[in-house]
């Protein structure tokens, strides 16, 4: 009986996922997965996918802990979850959601990888380095500049890759130490921009930039492009891709014997910045989180550090 009446939940599920969701299939195949392992451990306690409650979510979460299902895995189950109970309620199934409150294991479970500071270092001076070896002096210099300047500013202000490809000159206000950045959902903040990165922006914007919009062009074809609205651009002015924004960062970050994607990059910064004392609140204004349950990944290096502080300042810390 429950394992009919459950089926009968998810079946209604996965059309809707098709059919007013239009998901791909291996999409709805993952959302499958999911429900119906949450569902068969409903059905050995004689409970319904309509029926439970939040302990019955929490004791499914930390069984797949018990039986070492990494903090991702885990996090994703909990968000099919929380797709399906919100279907039941928007359908008026439901009066009550199991998930609410409850949070993501990904969040608190998994820290996002980060490039050590050295290693950051390296990565921030690998362009330089390679410009040295290149044939074509000219046009190997403007790109050493730009990506230099790519690098800093993904470091500086823990940006997207999409928020890089679609950066804008009027964007950047360099003389005032900050840029405008239109992130997820189009929604606009203001990152800080440190010395390193105002001095690495400056110098492309001045020498690299002219030279990548001339590339091979006649004058009339750099006339019509000189006009482009990117703030980082490829040669002949042309918009940069995401696939080669990867390749340049996975290629700089090799110097540092630990490849790296973008996203480490934004993580790596506001690992850093936590390390250094700075409050969850800051990195989530500059991380562009409209959740602070989203930056509290950051949080146990939050706690290391606070007790690092208290062990070396506090009288009564170390034992005697």
């Amino acid at each position: 009986m429950a394992v009919e009446a459950n089926s009968r939940v998810v079946s209604g599920f996965l059309d809707y996922l098709r059919i007013e969701k239009g998901l791909a299939p291996l999409s709805i195949s993952a959302y499958a997965t999911d429900i119906s392992q949450f569902a068969e451990v409903l059905e050995k306690r004689k409970r319904l996918l309509l029926t439970a409650r939040r302990s019955d979510v929490r004791e499914f979460l930390q069984q797949l802990f018990s039986h070492h299902v990494d903090g991702r895995s885990v996090g994703r189950k909990l968000s099919a979850l929380r797709h399906l109970y919100r279907y039941l309620l928007l359908d008026k199934k439901i009066d009550y959601d199991p998930t609410l409150d409850i949070e993501s294991p990904r969040q608190w479970k998994v820290l996002p990888k980060a490039l050590a500071r050295d290693e950051m270092e390296a990565t921030l001076g690998a362009p330089l380095k390679r410009q040295r070896i290149a044939r074509d002096a000219r046009h190997a210099s403007a790109l050493a500049l730009r990506d230099r300047a790519m690098l800093e500013v993904f470091y500086a202000g823990a940006l997207r890759v999409s928020e890089i490809v679609n950066a804008k000159l009027e964007d950047l206000k360099l003389d005032a130490g900050y840029m405008l950045v239109r992130g997820k959902g189009d929604k606009e903040r203001v990152v800080p921009l440190g010395r390193s990165a105002q001095d690495a922006l400056s110098e492309y914007l001045k020498t690299a930039r002219p030279d990548l919009v001339a590339g091979k062009r006649s004058g009339a074809a750099v006339a019509s492009i000189n006009n482009s609205p990117s703030l980082f651009i490829a040669r002949g002015g042309r918009k940069l891709t995401r696939q080669r924004i990867w390749q340049m960062v996975r290629a700089a970050s090799s110097d540092s014997g630990r490849p790296a994607s973008p996203h480490m990059l934004r993580h790596s910064c506001a690992t850093h910045m936590v390390e250094n004392g700075a409050d969850l609140r800051t990195v989530q204004t500059i991380l562009g989180h409209a959740d602070i349950s989203t930056t509290q990944v950051y949080t146990h290096l939050a706690l290391d550090r606070l007790r690092t502080v208290y062990q070396k300042h506090h009288p009564r810390a170390k034992a005697r």
